[in-house]
């Protein structure tokens, strides 16, 4: 009994630090309160859906040097720039850009996992070059593909996978990623999203943050290290 009593009043504290403290941090991991509040492009495409995490970092390069490392993302593709035993098959993600995957279009298909899993894809939903970028994805609970224009079923997950490019006063980027959630039925999303997604989120998403940062900013001082032709003409 007395081994109960403390396990259950450890297990209270932790779900009140988690609550409390660890919960709205990575929630809003980076982001401020303004990019956290405002609405993303594409919000209508999830019906009743919900805000999901908001992660957000400053890159010392101008929107157009980031959007091909976002533009070529996927498993089939570029990878994820995150934890890639985890979610790219092991393979490592892309350290450059590659020209050959820098055409994408809405409708197009980005392919989650490479091993043609269950939930394999994402959707691209909406594109404003150089600007916003929105992978959905709509699934039964068995991970298989649903129409999104047919109705939904009593049990589904969808998401709305936002990428944004805030270009800055000073030349930099704000990347900021986000999107919409939806789970049914509703009391399982609750649960799921409140314990179980956040901190999933957060050790997938800000990984690919601090990747993309160091990057894409690695990148850009090469370039600007590298001579331009008309010096190294003279």
């Amino acid at each position: 009994m007395e081994f109960g009593a403390k396990a259950a009043a450890t297990a209270g504290l932790v779900a009140i630090a988690y609550a409390g403290w660890v919960r709205p941090r990575m929630w809003r991991w980076g982001a401020t309160d303004d990019e956290v509040e405002r609405p993303y492009p594409g919000g209508d495409l999830v019906p009743d859906g919900e805000r999901a995490a908001t992660m957000a970092v400053t890159i010392d390069a101008p929107p157009d040097a980031v959007w091909p490392w976002i533009v070529q993302m996927g498993g089939d593709r570029g990878g994820w720039y995150s934890w890639d035993r985890l979610d790219n098959g092991g393979r490592p993600s892309a350290d450059r850009v590659h020209p050959e995957w820098q055409s994408l279009a809405v409708g197009d298909y980005v392919k989650y996992w490479t091993r043609g899993a269950a939930m394999d894809a994402w959707e691209v939903a909406a594109l404003d070059q150089q600007r916003f970028l929105a992978l959905r994805a709509l699934y039964d609970l068995r991970g298989r593909s649903l129409d999104p224009k047919q109705p939904r079923p009593s049990a589904y997950v969808e998401g709305l996978w936002c990428f944004l490019l805030n270009g800055t006063p000073d030349g930099r980027t704000r990347l900021v990623i986000g999107g919409y959630q939806a789970m049914r039925p509703r009391w399982l999303g609750r649960f799921v999203f409140y314990w179980f997604y956040v901190p999933v989120t957060w050790v997938m998403q800000a990984r690919m943050l601090v990747v993309l940062k160091r990057n894409i900013e690695r990148a850009a001082r090469l370039d600007r290290q590298r001579p331009s032709p008309l010096n190294s003409s003279g």
